[in-house]
């Protein structure tokens, strides 16, 4: 235990804390003191009384704006998250579409490969499969950038 020395509205206070807890508590006396001396006229105890008022009133202001800021804070922390499922489903979507355009564009070279004299004659199957592939490109961007 750790004795500390105040003084507040003049007066002084020898007052018992936990040891390392000295500092914090001159700095609480200084903000009664300040609150106290900052009140003209009457008697020492009106002084204190006052002032424990004013901190009251003070510290009820500060809770009243906590808690109606908390129903922001959790609405934005539920808003992050749901932007942040969105963007992990529109990258797994996106990771998918690769995966099968790289599977489809395999195939196509295999094909090239294997009958390059009948390539001639399948451009239009080549091309209907590579307008599917655009097509799911196009749709996964179009996903993609309506994400918030």
């Amino acid at each position: 235990m750790a004795d500390v020395k105040l003084t507040i509205a003049g007066r002084p206070y020898d007052v018992h804390c936990a040891d390392g807890e000295e500092a914090r508590l001159l700095q609480l006396a200084a903000l009664v003191d300040e609150k106290a001396r900052g009140i003209q006229g009457g008697t020492e105890v009106r002084q204190l009384l006052f002032a424990a008022l004013m901190l009251a009133d003070e510290t009820q202001e500060a809770r009243a704006k906590v808690e109606k800021a908390e129903p922001q804070s959790d609405s934005l922390r539920a808003a992050v998250a749901l932007a942040e499922s969105r963007e992990a489903t529109a990258r797994e979507e996106l990771r998918d579409a690769l995966t099968r355009e790289k599977a489809a564009l395999k195939e196509l070279q295999t094909a090239r490969e294997a009958k390059p004299a009948a390539a001639a004659a399948a451009t239009p199957v080549y091309d209907r499969a590579l307008t599917q592939i655009a097509d799911r490109i196009e749709a996964l961007a179009t996903k993609v950038e309506q994400i918030p």
